[in-house]
Formats: C-alpha cells, sequence, structure tokens
C-alpha cells in the first residue's frame, strides 16, 4: 500500500527524487549530522555544548538548511546521512503529514536512534514497533496520564518539589550543578519512590550506560549489558515497595499485555525528568533577561493561580527556542510518496524540528522570547513549534515534564527574584542558537 500525500506543487507519480548534490551532503554532514553525534545523541556531551556556544553552531546547521530548503523549493531532499539516505523534510504541510501518519507508516525506531537508546531502555516504547508497542505504549499511558490536564499525582510530586527546593532558594548564586542534583533526586523519588533518592550508585549506572549510548551501542556492549541489568534488578526492588502515587507503582497496579515489560519504560522517565534541569535553568536565564515577563510570572505564582500557564507558557517557549530533540526522526514501515515520488519501505524520515520553530518565514519572532504565543489557543497542536513532537509520536510525558518544570521554577521565583544572570542576553537582538546551559549563573535576591 502507498501513502500519499496533496501539497504544493505536487510531483508527477513516478518522478525522481530529489537528491543533495555532493557539495551539499558534505556541508549538511559537516554542519549538522555530524555536529548533532559528536554533541551527543542520548546524553549530552557539556564540554561540546559549551564549544558549540562559542561558535554558535547552530548558525552553521540553519545555513546549510536554509540554502536547502531554497534550492530545491521546500521540496523532500534525500540526504546521504551517517547509516544511509535520509528524507529531509522543509514544506509545512510535508511536516503536518510526518505527525499525522500512524506508527505502522512512520515509526520511531529508526536504526540509529535504536542503536542509540536500546543501549539503556531496549524494552522501552520507542525502541518497539508494531503490536509490542502499542502494549507497552498502553502501560506509558496509564503512568503518564497523558490525556489529564494535571497529572492525578501532581499533589504528592508538587510536594516533592517543594523538599528538593529548599537548598536552591536558599543560594543566593544557583547555577547549573544545583539545579542538575535537585532534578535528579525529584527524579528518583517520582519515579521509585523516597527510598531511591539517595541512590548515587543507581545513578552512576544509568549515566554510564546513557554516556555509551551516545557511541551507537558500539562502546563495550557486553559489558553495558550486564550493567543495565544490575540496574534493572535495583529499580524492580524500589518498586516493589514504591508508593502508589510514583510512576513505577503506576506501572504495577495493573496487569500488563503479555510482553509488555511494566517497568520497561522506568529508565526513560527517570532520564525524561532529568533532563529537565536544563529546560528549567534556561527557562531561569530567560526569565532573568525579560523582567517584565517575570514581573507576570511572580504575580501568577503570588495568586495561587492554578496550573501557572504562564510559567507555564514560558517553559515551553524555552523549549521551543532550545529543544532537548532538535531533530525528529522516523522510518516507513510501508512505501510512501511525497509530492509524487516514492519510497520505499525502511526509508529514514527527518524534521529538523529546531531548524523550523526559529525560521521566520514559519513562526513570527522565531528568534524572540514570546511565551504569549503559547497562551493562544491551538498553539499547543501548531505543527509549526512541536518541541514534544505532535500526532501518535507525541511524548506522552509533555504534560508532566512541563508541571514539573514549572513547578521547580515557581519555587525558585517564590519569594525571590532574578536580579542577574550568565551569560548576559541581549534581548535587542535575536536570541543566541544555543546557550552553555553548564556556566549559566542565577543571582537570587529579595523583591
Amino acid at each position: 500500500m502507498t501513502h500519499s500525500t496533496g501539497t504544493r506543487e505536487a510531483a508527477r507519480p513516478g518522478t525522481a527524487p530529489v537528491r543533495a548534490g555532493l557539495a551539499e551532503t558534505v556541508r549538511f554532514m559537516a554542519t549538522h549530522t555530524v555536529p548533532a553525534f559528536v554533541r551527543g545523541v542520548a546524553s549530552p556531551r557539556f564540554g561540546v555544548v559549551s564549544l558549540y556556544s562559542r561558535v554558535n553552531q547552530p548558525a552553521w546547521s540553519n545555513a546549510t538548511l536554509r540554502a536547502m530548503k531554497a534550492r530545491h523549493g521546500g521540496a523532500p531532499v534525500l540526504v546521504r546521512a551517517l547509516s544511509g539516505d535520509m528524507l529531509v523534510l522543509f514544506d509545512e504541510e510535508d511536516v503536518a503529514r510526518f505527525f499525522a501518519e500512524p506508527m505502522d507508516v512512520l515509526a520511531m525506531d529508526a536504526k540509529d536512534k535504536l542503536d542509540s537508546l536500546s543501549v539503556f531502555e531496549p524494552t522501552g516504547v520507542i525502541c518497539s514497533h508494531g503490536r509490542l508497542r502499542e502494549d507497552r505504549r498502553e502501560v506509558n499511558d496509564r503512568v503518564l496520564a497523558p490525556g489529564e490536564p494535571l497529572h492525578p499525582a501532581c499533589a504528592e510530586y508538587g510536594a516533592v518539589v517543594e523538599e528538593e527546593c529548599r537548598p536552591l532558594t536558599a543560594a543566593t548564586v544557583l547555577g547549573f550543578p544545583l539545579l542538575r542534583t535537585a532534578l535528579a533526586r525529584i527524579s528518583r523519588r517520582v519515579v521509585l519512590g523516597d527510598r531511591a533518592a539517595d541512590d548515587g550508585e543507581l545513578a552512576g549506572w544509568l549515566t554510564t550506560l546513557r554516556d555509551r549510548a551516545n557511541w551507537m551501542g558500539r562502546s563495550r556492549p557486553e559489558d553495558s549489558r550486564a550493567l543495565y541489568a544490575r540496574a534493572e534488578a535495583r529499580i524492580a526492588r524500589y518498586a516493589a515497595g514504591a508508593p502508589p502515587h510514583t510512576l513505577a507503582a503506576r506501572a504495577l497496579s495493573a496487569p500488563a499485555p503479555e510482553g509488555a515489560d511494566p517497568l520497561g519504560q522506568t529508565h526513560h522517565w527517570l532520564l525524561a525528568i532529568e533532563v529537565l534541569a536544563p529546560i528549567v535553568t534556561r527557562t531561569l536565564l530567560l526569565l532573568a533577561a525579560h523582567p517584565a515577563e517575570q514581573d507576570e510570572v511572580r504575580a501568577e505564582i503570588a495568586a495561587g493561580t492554578p496550573g501557572l500557564p504562564r510559567l507555564r507558557a514560558c517553559v515551553q517557549e524555552s523549549v521551543r527556542l532550545y529543544p532537548i530533540v532538535p531533530d525528529l526522526v522516523r522510518v516507513t514501515r510501508a512505501e510512501t510518496e511525497w509530492r509524487g515520488v516514492r519510497h520505499p519501505a525502511g526509508t529514514t524520515v527527518l524534521v529538523p524540528i529546531g531548524f523550523h520553530q526559529r525560521d521566520p518565514e514559519r513562526v513570527p519572532g522565531g528568534h524572540l522570547f514570546a511565551p504569549g504565543r503559547w497562551l493562544v489557543p491551538g498553539a499547543d497542536g501548531d505543527p509549526r513549534t512541536a518541541p514534544f513532537s505532535q500526532g501518535p509520536g507525541r511524548c506522552p510525558g509533555d504534560r508532566l515534564g512541563l508541571l514539573l518544570s514549572s513547578l521547580v521554577c515557581a519555587e525558585v521565583l517564590r519569594g525571590n527574584r532574578l536580579t542577574g544572570a550568565r551569560p548576559a542576553l541581549d534581548t535587542g537582538r535575536p536570541l543566541p542558537g544555543i546557550v552553555d546551559t553548564a556556566a549559566i549563573r542565577l543571582r537570587l535576591g529579595r523583591p
């Protein structure tokens, strides 16, 4: 079965694909693909991020993508990537279709992604397809409650956040290391319970696995499997006695479909909450640079506004500007047709969402911090700004992530004002494409 779509200037069926030339391919590899690999596929190498921030590496990648889009009129372009041909999507309709296609047509377990993530979550949803993926997703959705406005355990998670943020609010200068430690403890308590909060050994095991995942599973695979087994056994012990509000207990609260390990996604949940640390740090940096927006947010916190919609919008805008996953990758499970060109099953399809979300042709004020855009009805479903993806492949934990990020930011700002920050951001100019998150320092003052 061939899946097709109507797009602007659709090609005639059977026409040849648009393919990048040699010079274009080399430029794409040098400025986009290789830098992403060097930065870290599963776990960011903060030293590399620091270097990229000094040389503004994203500007090189964006210039390549802009030139490719202009040269080929926005048509999908086949580019030679690290593991074979990759179809890069530029047109707004093509991107919307990418989000809308069912998982049996555009699956998430592309080879490069699978090679990386299978090191530390081999039984996770993202490493699955077909019936098994749907069964594992059923468990995952029960745990994360993606259809609920607020997670059923938000009160318990709020109490955890309040306790873990006390060392943050006692500081006068707040940096990424403190926030990273707090989010790691919050992660273990939310996922596994209070008994896991101080388990640095488990944290070290998982950090090692994530670092090895950057090497696409080629770094000490036997040792990684043994380390994963130790981590899995430790997680199972915590889960067996975890309080009902924890993600692990929610996973075990009902029988799982056959073959779907209810705790198989635990490594992913732990990682997903830990990576909120850079999101929170960058959100606070942006609020420090935009005092009027900070005033609005602090007023919302003081008023006890349910859901903290304005602060949540600030977090979403931070993720739009600095997405955790700047490239969305799928693989075709059936023959597909894009603008009349047929592509076989097994074709890798890429949406460079980090580029699209800042493209001024698509997003007004794309390089500016404008959180109000997320308060417009329907903004959360706009395919032009989709840091958590859209459709069947949308991150089911996005609401929980936004909740926890907002709660941490609220604790920092409750009774405090951000009076200074480094690096300093020039809000009169387009914001940089990357910031050295590990070097961020925030000064807390009393209002």
